[in-house]
This record gives C-alpha cells, sequence and structure tokens, in this order.
C-alpha cells in the first residue's frame, strides 16, 4: 500500500446496519493500492479515506461497499454531449468520463449525442465532468434540464443550419475542381484553380475536421475527424507540392499528378452525409418529442374569490384548481371536483377509446378533454406528473446500451487507430510492390482506406433501432425502462401472470356477507381492523361496512400470506383465510366450510372473522376479470409461449378464474416469495421467464424473472423493480412489447450486417486488392460518397420501425 498518498474524501453511506459490516467494508478497501487510509464513522455513516485521484478507484470501492449489502450515496443524470462525430468518439468520451475521479459509471449515446452518469456528488460535480471532457475536444451541458432542453433544440437546430450553408457552398466550390480535373486537366493554370477552389473546401468548410483531430490527437486519441483530416490533408499537401514542384516528378520520368477534386469533394460528400444522417437521427427521438409537446403552456386556474386567470405552467402549485374547456390539453396530475367528460388517453395509455371521467376521476398531464367543461385539483405539477415520469424514464431508456452495443463500442474504440495502419500498410506495399506508379497509386489507396472507413454506421447501428423501438413503445403504452429489457423480451418463452390487478381487474368488492353473531357490535370492530391494512381485500370489506366507527387498537400483526391478529379492549381478533383461523385453535364448523367452497367455486375469495373462540362472520370476496385477459392469454399460447398463473388464493377458486382466462397451468395458496421461487425453478429448467405482476408483493419475483413487466395501475415499487410497464393495465400490450423486442432486435442485426460488411468490403477494395485482377482503384471522391450513405442507411433502416405494425 503507498503511505505517501494523502489527499482526504468521503463518502456518504446507505443501508450500513451493523459494527461488523463496518469492519469488513475497512479491510476490503484497504486492498486497493491506491488507497493509503480508510475509516467509517458508523453513527453518521460517513467513509472517510485518503487516496491517489490520478486513477480512478471509486467503481472498485462502490463494488466492494455493494457486496455487503450497503450502497453509496450517488447522483444519477442525463446530460448532452456535444462534438461527437462519430461512435469512435463516443467511445472516447465514455472512457473520459470512466476515468474521471468521482465517477461511478458512464454511458454515452451517440445516436441522441447524450451521456447517462452517476457520481458521487461528495467528489465529483458536473464542472468537473464538463472540464474533463473539454481537454479532450467534446463539450457536456451541465444547465439544469429544463434550460437545456430548449438549449441543445437550439443548438441541433443551429447545428443543421450550418451543416446546409457548409454543404452548399462546399459543392458550389467542388463542382469547377472536379470539371476541371476530369475533362480539361490540361489547360493554362488548371492546377491553380483546382487550388484556389480547393482551399476554402478543406481548411473553411472542413475545419472542424482538423481542429477536433487536433484536439484528440492532444488527449492521445482518435476518431472519425483523425481519418478524414489526415486523408483530405494529405491529398491536399501532395497536391500543392506537385502544383509548385512539378519538375521534381518530371525530372523522375513520372507525371505530377494533383488530387484536389479529391480533397475538395471528400469533405462536400462528408458533409452531406452528417447533415443527412442529423436529420434522420433527430427523427429516431420523433416519439420523445412527441411526449415532451403533449403538456401546454398555460393553463386557466381559478383562485379563492371565484375569478378566472391565465398562468404558465411551470407556475401551477399542488392545491390550484384549474378549468378544462373542451379540446384542450390538460397540464397537470389532479382529481376532478366538478363536471363531467371523456378524455382521450391515447398518448399515454395507447388505447384509442376516451375514457369517462366524473367526480373524484384521476385526470393526467398531457391527455385531451374531448367533451365537457370541467374543473380539477391540481395535485402532482412539473417532474411530478405521470407524464413527467414517462419522458424521464424514455430518456434513459434511449441513453441505456443494449448488450452487444457493449461490444461494438470496444471496435469502434480501437477502429480508428486499426483503419490507420491498414492504410500505412497498404501505402508501403504499394511502395515496395507497385512497380512505375507506385507513389501515386500508393497515395490513393493510403486516401481511400481512411475516407472510406466509418466507424458511424457501426457506432449508429444499435442506439438508433432502440431509440426508435423504445419511442413506438411509449407511443402504444409500453414503458420500456432500459435496452436489456427490449433485447431480452424476444427470447421470453414462460409468462408468469399474478392474478389480482393484472389477470383481474384489482377491484374486489364482498358479493355475500355472513354474520353469526352480533352483526352492529362486531362490524365495528371488523372495520376498526382493516383500517390498519393495506390489503385490498381489506378495502373491498371496509368499503361494505359502511362503518365510521374507529376503535382503538392496542395491537395489530399482519400475517404474510394469511391475514391479521389484532387486540381491541383486551380481546384477540383474526381477519383472513381459514388457515390462520386453525392454526389458533379456531374450529371451522361442517356447516360454514360448505359455504366456503360453494364460495370458492364461483371463484370468490373467502375472508373469515373470528375472536380467539369462534367465527363471527364470513365475507365472499370476487374480483372480475378484465374483459381483455382471455384474448391475450390466447395470443400468447398462439406465439409459442407457455403461460402460468400465480396466486394466493385456495386452488378452487384459482381453477376457476385460470379456466375463465385460458390458462391450464396455475399455482394457487402462493406466498411472495414462493412466487420468486418459483420463478427460479421456471428458470432452472432452461426458460427465459417474464414476470407480469402489479402489486409489492410480486417485486421479489419481477426483480427475479429475466423480464419484469409491471402494470402502471400497481404499486410504485412493482414499476420500480420491473424493466417495462403496461400504463393501460391491458394484458393484450404484452404480445405488442414482445413483437416490438423481435422487430427491433431484427433492426440491430440488419443494421449491424451491413455496418460490418460495408467496412469489410470496402477497405480491401480502397486499399488496391482488385487492382492486380481488373486493374481497379477505387476514386477517393466514390469512397467519400459510400462513407457518408453507409451511416445515413443505417439510421433510415431504423426508422422503418416507425411503420412496423405491432
Amino acid at each position: 500500500m503507498r503511505k505517501n498518498l494523502h489527499t482526504s474524501y468521503h463518502l456518504t453511506l446507505k443501508g450500513l446496519e451493523s459494527e461488523i459490516t463496518v469492519q469488513k467494508i475497512e479491510n476490503e478497501l484497504k486492498l486497493i493500492n491506491t488507497i493509503s487510509s480508510v475509516s467509517i464513522d458508523y453513527p453518521n455513516k460517513i467513509l472517510h479515506f485518503d487516496a491517489d485521484n490520478s486513477e480512478n478507484i471509486i467503481p472498485d470501492i462502490v463494488k466492494s461497499i455493494r457486496k455487503y449489502g450497503c450502497d453509496v450515496l450517488t447522483s444519477k443524470k442525463l446530460f448532452p454531449v456535444l462534438h461527437m462525430s462519430c461512435a469512435s468518439c463516443a467511445a472516447s468520451s465514455q472512457s473520459i468520463l470512466e476515468q474521471t475521479f468521482g465517477v461511478t459509471n458512464a454511458s454515452v449515446n451517440y445516436a441522441n449525442n447524450s451521456a447517462i452518469i452517476e457520481y458521487c456528488p461528495t467528489l465529483t460535480d458536473p464542472v468537473k465532468l464538463r472540464s474533463a471532457l473539454l481537454n479532450a475536444g467534446y463539450d457536456l451541458m451541465t444547465e439544469e434540464i429544463e434550460n437545456t432542453k430548449a438549449a441543445l433544440e437550439e443548438i441541433n437546430k443551429n447545428h443543421l443550419e450550418k451543416l446546409k450553408s457548409k454543404v452548399i457552398w462546399s459543392a458550389i466550390l467542388s463542382i469547377p475542381v472536379i470539371i476541371i480535373g476530369m475533362f480539361f486537366m490540361n489547360i493554362k493554370y488548371a492546377n491553380y484553380i483546382m487550388w484556389a477552389f480547393a482551399t476554402p473546401v478543406v481548411f473553411w468548410f472542413g475545419k472542424d475536421f482538423f481542429i477536433n483531430a487536433f484536439k484528440q490527437l492532444k488527449a492521445r486519441r482518435a476518431s472519425m475527424d483523425t481519418l478524414v483530416a489526415v486523408s483530405t490533408g494529405t491529398a491536399y499537401i501532395f497536391s500543392v507540392f506537385n502544383t509548385i514542384f512539378g519538375e521534381y516528378w518530371h525530372n523522375q520520368g513520372l507525371h505530377d499528378h494533383v488530387y484536389f477534386e479529391a480533397a475538395a469533394v471528400v469533405i462536400a460528400f462528408i458533409l452531406l452525409g452528417k447533415m443527412l444522417e442529423e436529420k434522420a437521427k433527430g427523427k429516431t427521438s420523433a416519439a420523445l418529442k412527441k411526449l415532451i409537446g403533449l403538456q401546454p403552456n398555460t393553463v386557466n386556474i381559478v383562485d379563492p374569490e371565484g375569478n378566472l386567470s391565465e398562468i404558465p405552467i411551470n407556475d401551477v402549485k399542488p392545491g390550484d384548481i384549474i378549468i378544462v374547456k373542451p379540446g384542450e390539453k390538460i397540464a397537470v396530475d389532479g382529481t376532478l371536483i366538478s363536471g363531467t367528460s371523456f378524455v382521450d388517453e391515447s398518448m399515454i395509455t395507447g388505447e384509442p377509446i376516451a375514457i369517462e371521467k366524473t367526480l373524484n376521476s384521476r385526470v393526467f398531464a398531457g391527455t385531451i378533454n374531448r367533451k365537457g367543461s370541467f374543473r380539477f385539483l391540481a395535485e402532482k405539477t412539473g417532474k411530478d406528473t405521470l407524464l413527467a415520469h414517462i419522458i424521464n424514464m424514455v430518456q434513459e431508456a434511449q441513453g441505456s446500451k443494449a448488450k452487444v452495443q457493449r461490444l461494438v463500442d470496444k471496435i469502434a474504440g480501437i477502429f480508428v487507430p486499426v483503419v490507420i495502419g491498414v492504410a500505412s500498410v497498404s501505402f508501403i506495399i504499394w511502395m515496395i510492390a507497385g512497380g512505375e506508379n507506385s507513389f501515386s497509386h500508393g497515395l490513393i489507396s493510403f486516401v481511400t482506406v481512411l475516407v472510406i472507413a466509418c466507424p458511424c454506421a457501426l457506432g449508429l447501428a444499435t442506439p438508433t433501432a432502440i431509440m426508435v423501438g423504445i419511442g413506438k413503445g411509449a407511443e402504444n403504452g409500453i414503458l420500456i425502462k432500459d435496452a436489456d429489457s427490449l433485447e431480452s423480451a424476444l427470447k421470453v418463452n414462460t409468462l408468469a401472470l399474478d392474478k389480482t390487478g393484472t389477470l383481474t381487474e384489482g377491484k374486489p368488492v364482498v358479493s355475500e356477507a355472513l354474520w353469526f353473531k352480533d352483526e352492529d357490535k362486531n362490524k365495528n370492530i371488523l372495520a376498526s381492523i382493516e383500517r390498519q391494512s393495506e390489503h385490498p381485500l381489506a378495502e373491498a370489506i371496509l368499503n361494505s361496512l359502511h362503518s365510521d366507527t374507529n376503535l382503538d387498537i392496542e395491537a395489530f400483526e399482519s400475517i404474510t400470506g394469511a391475514g391479521v391478529k389484532a387486540q381491541i379492549n383486551g380481546n384477540v381478533y383474526y381477519v383472513g383465510t381459514g388457515k390462520l383461523l386453525e392454526s389458533n385453535g379456531i374450529k371451522i364448523s361442517e356447516k360454514i366450510n360448505r359455504i366456503i367452497d360453494e364460495w370458492h367455486k364461483n371463484a370468490s375469495s373467502v375472508v373469515l372473522f373470528s375472536d380467539k373462540n369462534d367465527i363471527l362472520g364470513a365475507f365472499a370476496i370476487t374480483d372480475k376479470i378484465k374483459s381483455t385477459s382471455k384474448a391475450a392469454v390466447e395470443e400468447l399460447k398462439k406465439a409459442g409461449i407457455e403461460v402460468y398463473m400465480l396466486t394466493g388464493d385456495n386452488k378452487t377458486a384459482a381453477s376457476v378464474i385460470a379456466m375463465q382466462s385460458g390458462i391450464s397451468n396455475y399455482k394457487a395458496e402462493i406466498l411472495p416469495d414462493q412466487k420468486s421461487e418459483f420463478i427460479k425453478h421456471l428458470q432452472s429448467q432452461g426458460k427465459t421467464v417474464a414476470m407480469v405482476g402489479d402489486g409489492i408483493n410480486d417485486s421479489n419475483a419481477l426483480a427475479q424473472a429475466d423480464v419484469g413487466i409491471a402494470m402502471g395501475s400497481g404499486s410504485d415499487i412493482a414499476m420500480d423493480v420491473a424493466g417495462m410497464v403496461i400504463i393501460s393495465s391491458d394484458l393484450r400490450k404484452i404480445p405488442q412489447a414482445i413483437k416490438l423486442s423481435k422487430l427491433t432486435v431484427r433492426t440491430i442485426r440488419q443494421n449491424l450486417f451491413w455496418a460490418f460488411i460495408y467496412n469489410v468490403i470496402g477497405i480491401p477494395i480502397a486499399a488496391g486488392i482488385l487492382y492486380p485482377i481488373n486493374g481497379f482503384m477505387l476514386n477517393p471522391m466514390i469512397a467519400g460518397a459510400a462513407m457518408a450513405l453507409s451511416s445515413v442507411s443505417v439510421v433510415s433502416n431504423s426508422l422503418l420501425l416507425k411503420y412496423k405494425k405491432l
């Protein structure tokens, strides 16, 4: 361990529960050779350490801490990245960020020019991150996200306008160079005329290639800018030399070739390609822009005195009363307090039918009021609305990387140096074995190899398809939270469904109730107990009792998968399953058992209420199957997917629901932890399993599954754990999600195939491999056009996904 390092740092820890863990973490961190001392302030949960910041050891520290079930307080943000010109730039900027002290994880996406960075705020900040990128010729927009969106749109718009101008002028100036170079080479001063026209194209309209290449060279990195600058710069300098010192070649019996047309036209074609690429890339995020555009800019609110006023949406606060007229967009989330209407929620749920809204109905930002006027109470505004959460989720998902992209990133990281090596080797081979025109052929091959090589196509192949796929999912009410989930869904061959709230509507109601003793007294006791429970069946019973009494509860215990035990006025009561009562010595008579069996046959859940001696009441609770569940199950089975139903209900009720849904495989009387164990069991058989659920009790199973799918109407925990969210809770969206995954992965494979094939075939031809066979040498101008079209074709192929039917 180094002893001379003494720069002090600290990290805030989470989930640190014992002194034993403190000792284990300290011992583990002392093994990291750049750390000279470690101590943990256990009461305040702070890690103090001395280390050398020349190497980013933070990922190793975080990994060691997480190994013991603790975590480090980090900040995870999405930043726009500027001045990236190709996939190698993305790989380079990601590498720089990963090496920056304080960063735990970084992912840079060339397709949407963004970086998702997780960092420790006690060690670094966005300003330091930006500084690290600026040194290599890139930039990071670090303003708050509201300003960033508008600023980035403006930057992209200005950049596209400048590109258009450069393309037009470089084309105008290149045309005379082409004409003279091809048809009028023998006119007087031909070389000087071409030199005059080519110079502004190369060093004014193409200056960014040279500036960026120089900045990256200083940082010991390379990108597409390097390839363009070296190739066109070489052709230009050689042509200038031949123009001024043509006699040098004449004295050796050789012609003084110039390649001004190659230098100028290559710049023009590459600028054209970048312009088309930027336009196409802009279209890949069209779905996100559509979501962002759903919110109105202003709203009409009513003040406490009843006065109506129009205010900007950013000024709306929870508690404001907002008026919505027919045809207007709803600005924030809230609850309807007067009026009725039908609201189009298709832009969020993907469902085309307008939903009726009456008193106490929930309304959401971005949806459209179709018919009547109404007033609603604002509850969630700004970043807290459902629409804002969806936009944030889609942004992060579009910036995430599929597994295959990690391999492509590694290739892109070494692509430019390898290409420069290949170009140099081809030049040397031509010089050795090229015969009379060896230098000219060698130079052409060197320039053409550099020009035709395209890391952009490789870098765009995966992220553009992911962006379009995730955007299409959002438009159809399917929120995909990361690229891995989208990539994994096509492999799913087994689907496990929770029953309540997933197959069923999740709105249980008491269909029958029987009281065996003193109904008036006992229903007040039962109501008081059920108020303490968060179970949906408890809510159903409470709603049926119509009791406002709330007795003091001296003790309350929730028994997972069974029910509750409570104590009121010294008396013990049980509410739950027959097993709960029997395990506490309470006998169930044959008469009650017959009633229970009859209810079970009708697919009802049964809840019993008792004191410590006798059953006081029994309740049959029904939860209707969603009208779409059976059709969704049939569609899944047609696709070759095995469907299972998991429920805590008894076997009789479970079998009825399974039969009504068309499901032949089901597990009844299963506890929450047993759901995840069952998922593991299916996975051990080699199956790729998706789990669909909506409750807190499904969270472990959702996390265990290969793909977790949560219902939008479910708990926040379930949605946090799942990789996909079905906003409308319609199971028919699941086959659509799987089809979307298949279409997206197919597009990725097509893109990668063409990107690789283009380079595998193009580079050897550019090096002159065909010359010994048929005398063919690829013109650098054609190589420039091919390079420009390669990335455009990949992005265009990804955009075709938008028009596929799910």
